[in-house]
Parts: C-alpha cells; structure tokens; sequence
C-alpha cells in the first residue's frame, strides 16, 4: 500500500532549500498541514490549508477523514528528529507516512561550528523540563539543544552556572538558515540575557569550574548527591543492586518503598530511554524524590505517592524490573510486584531486618531466585581527635533477586 501522506522537511530558506521532488510535492498537494510559520512559506494555490497551530490533534482527526486526497505536511527540518514525523507515524503507522527530510537543526549548527554530529549529544528542552539537561554536564562534552524559546538560552546559562559549568562557552543560533539568522556567543556565567528569536539552538562546550558537580552515569553515585533522610540504599548496595536490576533501552522500573529516590533515579540515569515509577507513601519522602530527581537530571521520573501493594494497581505500566527497598515484610507486597512483573522481568528485594529475611527467604523458596548477603564497611575516624581509623560496619542487606520466566 502506498503512503497517502506525505511529510516534507522544510527550513527557513523556505521552498528555496527543497529538492525538485519535495517542492513537486507540495505543488500536488491537494491538502497543505502545518504551522502558520511553515504555511506561509508557500504561495497560496488551490490546495486545502490546515493550520495545526496549538492543536495537533484536532489536525490530525481531519487529515484521518482526507483518506482520498493527496496531504502534504510541512515541518520542521529532519521530521523524525524530535519532529512532528513521529507523531505523524504513530497515529496513522509508518505504512502510510512517506517523509522526505531537510537538513534540520542539529545539522546546520554543527556544520556552522564544525563539529563533527556524531560526537555531539542532541537534545531538545521544547516542552521538557531544562533541569533533563543537568545528566549531561560533563568536562569537554558538546550539547546540540532546541530551545523552547527566545528565553531558554538564559535559563540554561543559569543552571549551567548553578552546577559549576559556568566557564561553559554557550553559542546560541537563531531563525537558522533564514535571511534574519543570528548569531549570539558568550561564557554561561557571563550571559547577558540578550534577547534572541524564538526559534534558537543553543550550542554549548562544557568546561567545569571549581566546585563543580561533575557525576559520571555509571550507578553508585554518593550517598551526599541525594537529599535523604536516611532512608537510602547505600552507595555500594546501589551499585550491586542496579546491576541486578539492569536497565535496558525502553523498559520500565517499579521502585517500591523508595524513600529517597536514588534507585530509581540512578536506572533513569544509567539508560535514559527507560521509564521509572518511584512508589513512596510519605509525602514529604515524595518531594525529596522530585527535587533529587530535577537535581539528578532525570525530571522524567513519575512519583506514585501511596501505601504499596494497594497503590500499585493504580499503575497501567507494566514494570520489567521491579525494586523493594522498604516494607519488604508487608503482607503481599512481594507477591503483588510478582504478579504486576512482565514475563522475564526482574525482582529484585533487599531486607535489612530479620523479619525482612525471613520473608525474602520463604519468597525464594516458593518462586526461585538468588539470595546474596552484602555487608560493607567504610573507614572512619575513632574516638573525638580522629587521628586514628577503623573500619565501621554498615547494617547488612541481603538482596534477593527473581526473574520471571
């Protein structure tokens, strides 16, 4: 079956920057969709016009209804590059989409700079939290974001300079390959807020400062990257327990009794196309957990508050990996995690207290597993002068892990 939609990339060059094909295209359109800023670069004919300006869904049911007549959509740049493309695609199926990209964004700046695309880091903050940048600040890296407006590269410049990335030498381009392009450079910790066009890609070269908060993705952060209460899988446990968990691309996290946050936040970290729910009943526990995770720079993360296993029914996604961290001696807790796991998923349970073992224990021997015992200890000063050290045990935790076959 051919495709009956057609998405044409287009820059602000406008139909000047088309091939022959794209541009042939739009002539035979019978219906033209897009925004009033892509319209308007093609001279009125007798072609249908919607304008999808703030409501792409609406746009979208009547294109569903055109199933006989030639559409031609008109976006941005590479449309399958956070682009409209894949909305396009997963509403009426890539059976029935035909896209045609233009050089977009990313393209045109690195090729501005002269960096080589391939080792740059592409992001966009158009509709996303800024704070998902944060998980990307590290020495020497080269970001490629898409602002959401005239405002975002000074906001950026302020969480650059609020994590230590302040020498950072930000180049902010706009209305790019358009007669009216800019060009504004700077250091984060000296932006003057110039004002810049709306549609603007900020170019950043990471350089730390003193003091700056530079964390690798790998899991085992230190326990002082969280606010917590106390209630936290330590360092060492963490790092064994996420490797048990494994993050994989797409897949989905229950972290249950979460208290801080931090293990639900280090599998965002580690694999960022993953999702994650941090189940927690306390609400004041459930604020730490949304101020670690903007802090952390995975914003992303969804914050179920109630008392689990009742909560979890509330849950529509379907986990691949589920962590206990607290209330592992609850009456069907594990068990309801159990049930909610998707075939070859993993549990994972780590207990500190003797009833806590006890349940990890009759739960092994009922569905299978690995039982492992950790116990760490860390060097610390002895008596008030601390001229001396020794080695302070920290409470063991044995970690229970099943798949489900």
């Amino acid at each position: 079956m051919s495709a009956r939609i057609t998405v044409v990339g287009i820059g602000e060059d406008g139909l000047d920057g088309l091939t022959p094909k794209a541009r042939g295209l739009i002539d035979e359109a019978e219906v033209l969709v897009g925004g009033e800023r892509h319209l308007s670069k093609v001279p009125l004919g007798g072609e249908q016009r919607i304008d999808w300006d703030g409501d792409f869904d609406a746009a979208f049911d009547k294109i569903e209804k055109m199933k006989d007549r030639r559409v031609v959509v008109l976006a941005s740049g590479d449309p399958l590059h956070y682009g409209v493309g894949a909305n396009i695609v997963r509403r009426f199926g890539a059976d029935q989409v035909n896209v045609i990209p233009a050089p977009g964004a990313f393209s045109l700046v690195a090729a501005d700079l002269g960096w080589p695309l391939a080792d740059v880091k592409c992001l966009t903050v158009h509709g996303r939290a800024l704070e998902a940048v944060t998980l990307y600040l590290t020495p020497g890296r080269r970001l490629l974001v898409l602002s959401w407006d005239g405002e975002t590269p000074e906001k950026l410049a302020g969480l650059l300079t609020a994590r230590g990335f302040g020498p950072s030498r930000i180049t902010v381009l706009g209305n790019l390959g358009g007669d009216d392009e800019t060009r504004t450079e700077g250091t984060a910790k000296k932006w003057t807020g110039e004002t810049v066009p709306d549609l603007n890609t900020i170019a950043v070269e990471c350089v730390a400062g003193d003091g700056a908060d530079v964390l690798s993705r790998v899991p085992g952060l230190p326990d002082d990257a969280f606010e917590h209460d106390g209630l936290i899988t330590k360092r060492e446990v963490r790092a064994a327990t996420l490797a048990r968990l494994m993050p994989l691309p797409g897949q989905t996290l229950w972290d249950v009794g979460a208290g801080s946050g931090a293990v639900a936040i280090e599998w965002l970290r580690a694999e960022p196309s993953a999702k994650a729910f941090a189940v927690e009943r306390d609400p004041k526990r459930a604020a730490v957990i949304a101020r670690n995770a903007a802090n952390l720079g995975v914003p992303e993360l969804k914050i179920v508050e109630g008392e689990a296993p009742g909560i979890l029914s509330g849950i529509e996604t379907v986990p691949d990996a589920v962590f206990v961290g607290g209330g592992v001696s609850v009456p069907g807790l594990l068990e309801a995690c159990w049930d909610a796991l998707s075939p070859g998923g993993r549990l994972v349970a780590n207990g500190v207290t003797l009833e806590a073992e006890q349940r990890l224990l009759f739960f092994q021997n009922e569905f299978g597993g690995d039982l492992t015992r950790m116990a760490v200890s860390r060097a610390a000063p002895v008596g008030p002068v601390g001229r001396l050290q020794t080695f302070q045990p920290l409470k063991q935790v044995t970690q229970l892990v099943t798949i489900k076959k």
